[in-house]
């Protein structure tokens, strides 16, 4: 089934895309691990609960597993999909890597910006040929990637065929990310530029006259956040991430209780702010100098991406799916250029993206927020409600930060239940 026909009022902006790796990238990523040592046993990497950081043993049988058994070219971790799942990770199927990626739809967008300069911005993506489709506009965050929103995809092909599919689904790489072009080396790239890049694309596909629905988690819910409250185009929004400290006491409404799961939430939210929150703090004031360990080492790498893979979640995922994360990155250069949103976000003395009052939620958009309860800093409801007029909100038992590939079926039910309701109202 064909989901890759762009719709009838894109312009010509957009070039197929296929996922090719040169051998010769591979195989110098494998001697780099085989020559790299991963550094010696000390009392911080091996305690059982990894309060200090990464346990060495979990590092040396990663590192073991990537330089031998992974292949990028090879092998690659699909999440399974069903509507009824015990255990996130337990339905993996190994599937070829870039045939996998590959057997969707992708798509490079060349945007002209305002100042004229010109990106390349990379997305997977389904199309319907139902005029009737909703698009949607699916954001990641750091250290995630579009491969977080695969599954989804994944569902939604063997669900629907192209005529009856009900939405278009969009899922970029920000940019700075993946396959996107990197921000400027002469300029700051800000969270109002890549959400005036994104809209641009959604214009560009032929949404600018219908409009679209915007869903984001980490980065990707702030850029989400920034679309909805300066874009038009964008109807509606989505969230499953809303870090931000506590409202003052008249901006929060009384009459939304605070359950026992969000008070919970709270004592998690404390617990990032004090243990576990350094390497934003790191991003933020000294990217130069992270990026270059970072985008130099495999082994460095790995250990900063797979610290929060575990720690984000509420179930460990397994080995080669933080393997396939890591990858990404390296191979597409992007660990340094990857870090720009967080000056912008964690810098001490700057406001939040979710809290900033330039960046509400227009009353007239409907807002929805899902909540996790491993997510990094899962807030109240009510606060959440003080950052625009919400009209979803779904708590969930289970599930974390990267809820899309954690939990996809609970993720995309909410998605597709708010996009329901509230397109209507959103175009009336």
């Amino acid at each position: 089934m064909d989901f890759g026909n762009l719709p009838q009022d894109a312009t010509d902006d957009f070039r197929p895309f296929v996922v090719d790796t040169p051998q010769t990238d591979i195989d110098a990523l494998k001697t780099l691990l085989r020559l790299s040592k991963v550094g010696p046993k000390t009392y911080e990497n091996s305690l059982p609960d990894g309060r200090l950081g990464l346990q060495l043993e979990w590092l040396q049988q990663a590192v073991k597993q990537w330089s031998g058994n992974f292949d990028w070219l090879c092998d690659w971790l699909e999440a399974g999909f069903t509507l009824q799942r015990q255990n996130s990770w337990s339905l993996l199927d190994r599937r070829k890597s870039e045939e996998h990626i590959n057997s969707f739809p992708n798509y490079i967008s060349s945007i002209r910006d305002d100042d004229g300069r010109n990106y390349d911005i990379h997305f997977t993506a389904l199309f319907s040929k139902n005029q009737d489709a909703v698009p949607i506009l699916l954001l990641h965050g750091w250290p995630g990637s579009f491969l977080e929103f695969l599954p989804i995809l994944e569902k939604l092909r063997h669900e629907y065929n192209p005529e009856t599919l009900p939405y278009h689904l969009i899922v970029p790489s920000l940019p700075g990310y993946g396959f996107s072009s990197a921000p400027p080396p002469d300029q700051d790239m800000r969270l109002e530029d890549a959400a005036r890049l994104l809209d641009k694309m959604m214009v560009l596909l032929g949404f600018g006259n219908q409009g679209y629905v915007v869903q984001g988690g980490d980065v990707g819910s702030k850029v989400a956040r920034v679309i909805a409250a300066e874009h038009d185009n964008c109807k509606a929004i989505h969230i499953n991430f809303c870090i931000m400290p506590e409202p003052a006491e008249d901006q929060i409404d009384k009459r939304i209780p605070v359950s026992q799961a969000e008070e919970e939430g709270l004592h998690r939210t404390e617990w990032f702010k004090r243990t576990g929150s350094a390497y934003a703090l790191e991003h933020a004031t000294r990217p130069s100098t992270i990026g270059f360990a970072l985008g130099s080492s495999p082994i460095s790498l790995l250990a900063w991406i797979a610290e929060k893979f575990l720690e984000w979640t509420d179930e460990d995922p397994p080995i080669d799916l933080i393997l396939e994360s890591v990858t990404l990155y390296w191979l597409t250069d992007s660990a340094s250029t990857s870090l720009w949103p967080y000056r912008q976000l964690f810098t001490p003395g700057v406001i939040g993206a979710h809290e900033n009052p330039g960046w509400r939620i227009p009353d007239h958009k409907p807002f929805g927020f899902s909540w996790f309860p491993m997510e990094l800093a899962p807030i109240p409801q009510a606060w959440a409600a003080t950052t625009g007029k919400l009209s979803f909100y779904r708590q969930h038992d289970k599930g974390g930060h990267f809820a899309a590939v954690e939990k996809p079926d609970e993720l995309w039910n909410d998605i597709s239940e708010f996009v329901d309701q509230a397109w209507n109202k959103s175009t009336t």
